[in-house]
C-alpha cells in the first residue's frame, strides 16, 4: 500500500489540474453563450456547463473515460465505431513494423560490432536517420509504395520499422560491446573463434540492453503506424480514429483514441516485460 501511495497521489493531483483546465478552457464558450442569451450565469453553473460541453476544447477526465468504454464496450468489435476494431488495425501494422525493424536493428548491430567499415559508415548514418522528421518521411514513403502498387498494412509498417529499429540497433551494440577484455581474452584461451564468441559470450551478454531497447522500440513502433495512417486518409485504425475526430471537431473522441493508443503500448511494452523475466530467469541473469 505504501508503494501505491506516491503513484496514486500523483494521479490524484494530474486529475485534479486537468479538471481545472477543463474549466479554464471550456469556460469562455459558455460565458459567449450566456452574452448572446443576455443572461449571466454562476461560477457553479459555468464549472457544470464546462464538464458536459459535447465538443469541449478540453474533455473533462470524466467525459474521456466515458468515450473510451462507450467505444469499447458500446459497439461490435466488427465495428467501424469501436476502438477495438481500430486498435486492432492499428496493432497489426505495428507488430509487423515491429518485427521487422527488430530483424533488422539486430542484423546491423551484429555488423557494425563485427566490421570496423560498417561501424564506421552504418552507424552515423543511422543516427542520421532520426533526424528527419517522420511527418516528413511518411507520406514520400506511401507515396512511393503505392506507386509501384504496395498499399495497406506494408506501409504503414514499415514507417513503424523506420521508427523501431534505431533503439534496437543502439541496445544491442552497446549490449554485445558489454563483455570486458578479461571476458573475451578468456575465451581467446580456449581458442574459440568469432562465432563462438559471439554466441556463448556477446550474444547472452547483450539480452538485458535488447530487452530495453525493444519496450523503447514497440512504443516507437506504433507512434510510427499511427503516424502512417494520417496521410494516406486511412478509414480504419486509431490514426484514422484521430483523424476523423480532428476534422468534425470531436475532440472527446480524439482523447479517447489517444487513451487507447497510450493503453495499447502499456499493454505491448507489458508483454515485452513478462517474455524479457522469463527469458532472464531462465538464462540465470535475474532470480
Amino acid at each position: 500500500m505504501k508503494s501505491l501511495l506516491p503513484i496514486l497521489t500523483v494521479l490524484a493531483a494530474i486529475v485534479a489540474l486537468w479538471y481545472a483546465g477543463t474549466v479554464w478552457l471550456n469556460a469562455q464558450w459558455t460565458h459567449d453563450q450566456a452574452a448572446r442569451a443576455g443572461v449571466e450565469v454562476t461560477f457553479a453553473e459555468v464549472v457544470a456547463d464546462a464538464m458536459a460541453q459535447e465538443r469541449p476544447v478540453l474533455p473533462a477526465p470524466h467525459q474521456v473515460a466515458r468515450g473510451l468504454w462507450d467505444g469499447v464496450t458500446g459497439h461490435k468489435v466488427t465495428s467501424k465505431r469501436s476502438l477495438v476494431y481500430h486498435a486492432q488495425v492499428t496493432l497489426s501494422a505495428t507488430l509487423v513494423g515491429f518485427v521487422i525493424g527488430t530483424l533488422a536493428g539486430i542484423l546491423l548491430a551484429v555488423g557494425i560490432v563485427h566490421n570496423r567499415a560498417m561501424d564506421l559508415s552504418v552507424m552515423p548514418w543511422a543516427i542520421a536517420s532520426q533526424t528527419i522528421p517522420i511527418l516528413a518521411i511518411a507520406p514520400m514513403v506511401i507515396v512511393v509504395l503505392a506507386s509501384v502498387g504496395v498499399t495497406g498494412l506494408l506501409p504503414k509498417a514499415v514507417i513503424s520499422a523506420y521508427l523501431s529499429f534505431f533503439p534496437v540497433v543502439v541496445g544491442m551494440v552497446k549490449g554485445l560491446r558489454a563483455p570486458d577484455h578479461m571476458q573475451l581474452d578468456l575465451l581467446r584461451t580456449y581458442n574459440a573463434g568469432r562465432w563462438d564468441t559471439f554466441w556463448k559470450l556477446r550474444l547472452p551478454a547483450s539480452m538485458p540492453y535488447l530487452f530495453a531497447s525493444l519496450k523503447v522500440s514497440v512504443a516507437a513502433s506504433l507512434v510510427g503506424a499511427i503516424v502512417g495512417e494520417l496521410p494516406a486518409g486511412a478509414s480504419a485504425g486509431l490514426g484514422a480514429r484521430l483523424l476523423s475526430g480532428s476534422y468534425y471537431g470531436q475532440t472527446i473522441q480524439i482523447w479517447a483514441a489517444l487513451f487507447a493508443a497510450a493503453i495499447l503500448a502499456a499493454g505491448l511494452v507489458m508483454i515485452i516485460g513478462v517474455i524479457e523475466r522469463g527469458t532472464l530467469r531462465r538464462m540465470g541473469m535475474v532470480r
